[in-house]
């Protein structure tokens, strides 16, 4: 796949998005765009896997005024890289897949559609998008093109963050009872390897539905070094197209995973 074709590229001095110039000389235009933020805040509340042995945590090492009169704060953070607003990194489910920081950020700027599918997950929490949604999307907004960041609206992020509600069972260390909707292989397998699109999202804690138990999900996009955003929120205020997404994840060296902000800049 050609990453070169993705809308986002620097040209004299400015950054295109999709079509549009974003940057002119050293300012940025936002009054072209509503900004949305797309990522929870990391902290004590966040949902992580239920066999994650450990969660967030913040530790205040410094708050206050120092001997010199100036205020000064500081803290250390630990957290599991799946938890929270997340990137799952291709090598979280192939061995030969890119690491966080080998994939490419180019990758990671796009142009997004959003499928909806709260209807269907409304009268079913198992609900996988199939290959017939992925047609019937395509038939009204136009077909797919590669390098498109796909993003799944469940409806899901409005339970978060509780555990139960969003993740359909709450037991400590268990992941055998979970009930939530998202991608499903026969969908993926049409948007990984026939529209070569760049990243799948989903406002849900896996690419993969929660009662999966072969995670074929992941598997078909880490075989093409495709990475998931997991744990979103907002896609409800984007179009079903138009909209760029910009997703960085923390730059961390053989991870398989962890925090990332995202945005999406919406056309005004």
């Amino acid at each position: 796949m050609k990453l070169s074709i993705l809308p986002i590229v620097g040209i004299a001095g400015s950054l295109i998005v999709s079509g549009a110039p974003l940057l002119r000389g050293q300012g940025i235009d936002l009054d072209r765009y509503i900004i949305v933020d797309l990522t929870h805040s990391l902290n004590a509340e966040s949902v992580f896997w239920p066999t994650s042995p450990s969660r967030f945590a913040l530790e205040q090492l410094a708050y206050g005024a120092t001997d010199g009169g100036w205020f000064y704060s500081a803290n250390a953070f630990s957290t599991p890289e799946h938890g929270g607003t997340h990137i799952d990194a291709p090598i979280h489910f192939d061995a030969k897949g890119q690491t966080v920081d080998q994939i490419p950020v180019a990758r990671l700027m796009g142009p997004a559609v959003v499928i909806d599918i709260r209807e269907q997950a409304a009268s079913d929490p198992d609900y996988r998008l199939t290959a017939a949604d992925v047609t019937a999307f395509e038939s009204e907004h136009g077909t797919i093109a590669p390098a498109t960041i796909v993003l799944l609206l469940t409806g899901w992020s409005d339970r978060w963050p509780d555990v139960k509600a969003y993740l359909g069972d709450d037991t400590p260390g268990d992941a055998s009872n979970l009930h939530f909707p998202s991608f499903g292989p026969d969908a993926v397998a049409v948007l990984v390897k026939a529209r070569e699109v760049a990243v799948l999202g989903v406002d849900v804690a896996s690419i993969d539905y929660g009662a999966s138990s072969n995670f074929m999900v992941h598997r078909i996009a880490a075989s093409s070094n495709v990475p998931g955003l997991e744990n979103l929120t907002n896609l409800d205020r984007l179009p079903p197209t138009g909209a760029t997404v910009i997703a960085l994840p923390t730059k961390i060296e053989g991870g398989s995973g962890g925090p990332v902000r995202v945005v999406a800049l919406v056309p005004r």
